[in-house]
């Protein structure tokens, strides 16, 4: 009886960890304001923002006025993460978000979306089209004013079907910050650029 009584004393302490800040949603604005971090300075005002719904559900939380969308951090998620791309690529990552809403794999994702590009049901870019990925640590987010210090760039370019041969860049990085193609000659191929650290 004691042990099942101390078993349930680590369970219940377990559960109300895994239940800590993150989970909670944050208000529409500040969630916006840290979504556009993300975005180049110029492109934030304008910038189209998903965000998430009291009940964890990903929503538009402001129309845009440009050519650039922003997701919001997942609240489920450790660390915080936001993103900003080019609207070219909005098919592409809204096929993505609704396999995974299907309840796909990340492997069923991928194999679904490159049949649906390489038959054309799936548009993909017609030119390199970026994405602005802004990581950090949630010590060094603040959840009232949105601010995150000493977060970490590094921004993929979407080329499809691009190749080394047809770009002149490496499959590998061979030098820190050194841009390379990754998954060359298929629909995601793209350009990797993680840009060293000063800190």
């Amino acid at each position: 009886m004691k042990n099942t009584l101390q078993l349930l004393l680590i369970l219940l302490t377990f559960s109300a960890f895994s239940q800590d800040k993150k989970t909670t949603i944050l208000p529409k604005d500040i969630q916006i304001k840290t979504a556009v971090l993300a975005a180049p300075e110029d492109q934030r005002e304008g910038a189209m923002v998903y965000g998430y719904t009291e009940n964890g559900e990903m929503k538009v939380l402001r129309a845009g006025t440009n050519y650039m969308v922003c997701l919001a951090d997942d609240p489920s998620k450790e660390g915080i993460q936001i993103a900003c791309y080019s609207k070219k690529l909005e098919p592409f990552m809204a096929r993505g978000r609704a396999l995974i809403a299907e309840g796909k794999s990340e492997v069923e994702k991928r194999q679904i979306r490159e049949k649906d590009a390489n038959d054309g049901s799936l548009e993909m870019p017609d030119a390199p089209s970026t994405l602005y990925i802004l990581s950090g640590l949630e010590e060094n987010y603040n959840p009232t004013t949105g601010d995150l210090k000493d977060g970490k760039f590094r921004y993929v370019i979407y080329i499809p079907y691009a190749t080394a041969a047809s770009t002149g860049l490496a499959t590998k990085p061979e030098a820190p910050g050194m841009p390379w193609i990754m998954e060359p000659g298929t629909h995601r191929a793209h350009i990797m650029i993680s840009p060293v650290s000063n800190n």
